[in-house]
């Protein structure tokens, strides 16, 4: 509640709501419209194209969320720009997706939105920008992943129960039905996955008009420009929220969009000053020895929880196997058998876990033991995961909800699983931005970094589940199920061991003319919390 701008960080949550609920809404149901596409497929082929999707999505990230970064901190585009264009461009691969009856035309719309796709760096310079005062960062930082979580809750369900509507609610959509008519729908019988598409398209536009009528530009050479947008807002908010006999207000350009002035007060019609000019630290320059170690520790985590998020539900979906006979502690093979339902269930734990750590753990653990040690600590629960994740193919299970026997054995892991896995991301992610952001050389390429985060993120995410796909394939075939997460545990530990080099900046580590006075007091702060 003591955050400032609360408006502002609002609308910016809400624009980060709409993907993770459209990335998460798809993987509950993933194997099984690939499987639709061509059902004489075997597993382990479903299982190497679900690897591909990802992949093409994260590569089209990783060749571009540079160029997003560098246009977002240009005073041609701007912040607010490039986040409308992420949150339309996901809409359309959303609905491209949805309505998708071929591997090749998934995989193009999938590649389209990871395009189209710069959000996640700008996102993370607008907070920086909208929280300026360190002692809020670490709370401020925390909203984005929050979200993420909130995402992970109600995607996963929204594609578990409106997939493949005409056998999921024959009553309602099927032949005979109210809504379905004698024949049924005939679209949704034609396109079963598209109806989770539609409702993640349709929240992407509505956070895109949110952004367009309340968001204000934090680009500091853009702040004073008028703005359409938020003058078609005000006169709208205007018409619903005007009182009789109330002031008449205006709004300082330094002020929270939150708080307003009586016309009548001196400040309210001073002269808007003129932004003021300052150098800008050439692109050759922003890769320091902390910003190269940081993101290497960044972008092998990135790997490793690319690769877990397609092996993971990949193996949920996979038949399990009978492995009674099998010899060797190792040496066994086959999945948990889930359909899209259970698979949207699981995956909202891991939104309810999330929250749940973000809220309760992180902000005293952050507080007590500071952002580096607290990165360092979370990393190094991942290996523990993927070595365990596999053995839940060996726990007897005859039908998942059957928990007073067999059942509960499968949740239990399930849930020992998730949760470790998900305090680990829970306490990464926060830390890991406030660490990439802190490790900015100058603030005039903050966006910059934050965009080349992204792009050498995605990449990464992008080798993960390309590799992690085939290998888990193999593993099948071979009888061995476990070599992509035990192969994902070494990357793991590579990104352990880079973070123990990483230390926490100041956002303005080189000083460039006319910064002098204002890099003088950095350097105080800096001495003082050395």
């Amino acid at each position: 509640m003591s955050l400032p701008r609360k408006s502002q960080l609002a609308l910016l949550t809400l624009a980060r709501l709409s993907e993770p609920l459209t990335m998460s809404s798809l993987r509950a149901y993933m194997f099984y419209q690939l499987k639709s596409f061509n059902p004489a497929l075997p597993d382990s082929t479903i299982a190497y194209q679900a690897g591909l999707l990802t992949t093409g999505f994260t590569a089209a990230q990783f060749l571009t969320a540079m160029l997003w970064g560098r246009l977002a901190d240009s005073d041609t585009f701007g912040r607010k720009r490039i986040l409308l264009i992420g949150l339309i461009g996901t809409g359309i691969s959303s609905l491209g997706f949805g309505f998708s009856t071929s591997f090749a035309m998934a995989m193009f719309f999938r590649t389209l939105g990871g395009v189209l796709n710069g959000n996640t760096g700008v996102m993370r310079t607008m907070v920086n920008e909208i929280i300026s005062d360190r002692k809020y960062q670490s709370r401020a930082f925390m909203l984005l992943p929050m979200t993420g979580n909130v995402g992970n809750i109600i995607g996963p369900i929204i594609g578990g129960l409106l997939s493949d509507p005409i056998n999921q609610w024959p009553g309602i959509f099927g032949p005979g039905s109210f809504i379905g008519g004698e024949h049924g729908v005939q679209w949704m019988i034609t396109y079963p996955y598209a109806l989770p598409n539609l409702v993640s398209a349709v929240f992407l536009i509505g956070s895109g008009l949110c952004v367009i009528l309340g968001l204000q530009e934090t680009h500091y050479m853009l702040r004073d420009r008028p703005d359409w947008g938020l003058a078609t807002g005000r006169s709208i908010k205007g018409l619903f929220f005007r009182r009789k006999g109330s002031s008449q207000y205006s709004l300082l350009a330094s002020s929270d969009p939150s708080e307003a002035v009586p016309a009548n007060h001196p400040d309210a019609h001073r002269k808007k000053s003129k932004p003021k000019l300052r150098r800008t630290l050439p692109f050759r320059r922003i890769f320091t020895r902390n910003v190269v170690i940081t993101l290497a520790s960044r972008g092998f985590m990135a790997m490793h929880i690319g690769t877990w998020q397609t092996v993971w539900y990949v193996f949920m979906s996979t038949q399990r196997a009978d492995n009674s006979q099998t010899s060797g502690f190792l040496h066994f093979t086959g999945g948990l058998g889930f359909p899209p339902p259970l698979i949207g269930l699981a995956y909202a734990l891991v939104g309810v876990i999330g929250v749940a750590v973000q809220f309760v753990l992180y902000p005293p653990l952050q507080a007590r033991f500071g952002t580096v040690n607290c990165y360092r600590f979370s990393l190094f629960l991942f290996p523990i995961v993927y070595f365990l994740a596999p053995f839940l193919a060996r726990l007897p299970s005859t039908n998942p909800l059957s928990l007073p026997a067999s059942g509960a054995a499968v949740w239990a892991g399930i849930l020992f699983v998730l949760s470790l896995h998900v305090f680990g991301r829970m306490i990464a992610n926060p830390a890991g931005t406030m660490l990439i952001n802190n490790c900015c050389p100058h603030p005039s390429v903050l966006s910059s970094i934050h965009g080349v985060g992204q792009s050498v993120m995605s990449g990464m995410r992008m080798l993960g589940p390309l590799t992690g796909g085939w290998v888990f394939g193999a593993g099948l075939d071979a009888g061995v199920v476990g070599v992509a997460f035990w192969a994902t545990m070494l990357v793991a530990l590579v990104a352990g061991l880079f973070s123990m080099l990483v230390w926490e900046g100041d956002g303005h580590e080189i000083i460039l003319e006319g910064d002098e006075e204002y890099g003088k007091e950095r350097v105080q702060m800096r001495e003082l919390r050395r």
